[in-house]
């Protein structure tokens, strides 16, 4: 029996068990998918759950059942390339002949001294669970330091003005304008929310350190109740620790087949995977249908596609609190409600296909 394991239940790993169940695992191939919790996140909601405006349970879709699936919930601590052999945190290790790694991303926090110490995350289920804690015991008046104005920090600064208006927020960005990857007419309308909603923005930031309840822009310090960083990713650390061939990123440089170089039958998928696009769902959903197809051709003994076509991503989509958002779809840039009730559409299309 052939041992297909699968690092990570995110959107990548859920898309392959996707595109390979029911009916296109071979009966001698069995499938071992790890992580961390007993259920797939939906981690572009992170934002939503740390504010208070959505239950736990509504970032949560149950992994699916088939008899060559077995889940098991473990946290993964090293990978032993030569020994094909995946090492569990108190737990026997896992041996795979083919390895699927979708363990995600980190935060980044650029060397900044106590970033990593005295700053909420949203970017695990754990992480965002601690934040909503942090942010909806404050008091009135509090102040709220977010640290990136990229889409997570954006998210998250309008859907906490919306859920607590009684706080003090202040968005710190590096740049002129927040949400610098997108046109100039998204980021003001994105910045004229924000004023409207008294968003403090704060560009042309440089935090230097961070203290218990002090952020320091620029070495001045600014005292905040609670800080939250979402200024960066990297590859999540046991990536980092194989040893093998990364970007400037720190992500896994891959073949057009999405395998490693030296490796074929190690695959990398989603935030850890080197590839010209930002990582995001659709470009892990993306990777995974491409990677089913590898798997399947091999396993049937066929010829296996020398490439791919690239990875068509349909478009972006950013909320600003329950009725209002932002994004790009097909190069066009959209505002205002259609945008907002365009990402609720795929949110819940998405759901529907996978609870």
């Amino acid at each position: 029996m052939k041992n297909l394991v699968i690092l990570g239940g995110g959107y990548g790993g859920m898309k392959i068990l996707s595109e390979l169940l029911p009916n296109n695992l071979p009966t001698d191939v069995m499938i071992t998918l790890v992580d961390r919790v007993p259920y797939h996140c939906l981690k572009t909601e992170y934002y939503a759950l740390a504010a208070g405006t959505v239950s736990d349970k509504e970032v949560r879709v149950d992994f699916p059942e088939h008899p060559q699936l077995k889940v098991k919930y473990a946290e993964v601590i090293g990978i032993d390339t030569k020994e094909k052999m995946v090492l569990l945190k108190d737990d026997d290790p896992l041996i795979y002949d083919d390895l699927i790694i979708g363990l995600g991303c980190e935060d980044k926090y650029h060397d900044v001294p106590g970033a990593d110490q005295f700053t909420y995350s949203i970017q695990s289920i754990e992480k965002a669970r601690e934040t909503y804690t942090a942010l909806n015991n404050l008091g009135p008046g509090s102040v709220v330091g977010i640290v990136g104005a990229g889409l997570s920090g954006v998210e998250l600064a309008s859907e906490l003005s919306e859920s607590r208006s009684d706080l003090s927020i202040k968005l710190f960005d590096r740049g002129e304008h927040i949400l610098s990857a997108f046109p100039d007419r998204l980021s003001q309308y994105v910045e004229g929310w924000f004023r409207t909603h008294r968003v403090e923005i704060i560009n042309n930031s440089n935090i230097t350190r961070v203290e218990e309840n002090t952020l320091y822009n620029h070495d001045e310090p600014l005292p905040c109740d609670v800080i939250v960083w979402t200024a960066g990713i990297q590859a999540n650390k046991v990536v980092q620790n194989m040893g093998v061939e990364t970007d400037r990123s720190g992500r896994v440089v891959i073949t057009p087949r999405h395998h490693l170089p030296n490796d074929e039958h190690i695959f990398i998928v989603g935030d850890c995977a080197s590839l010209p696009h930002a990582p995001s769902a659709q470009l892990a959903e993306g990777q995974a249908v491409q990677i089913s197809e590898v798997l399947r051709k091999r396993w049937n003994g066929e010829e296996l596609p020398a490439e791919f076509p690239p990875i068509k991503l349909k478009g972006v989509l950013g909320s600003l609190g329950k009725k209002q958002g932002f994004g790009m779809m097909a190069d066009r840039a959209i505002t205002g409600r259609v945008a907002r009730l365009l990402k609720s559409g795929v949110l819940w299309l998405y759901k529907f296909h996978n609870g």
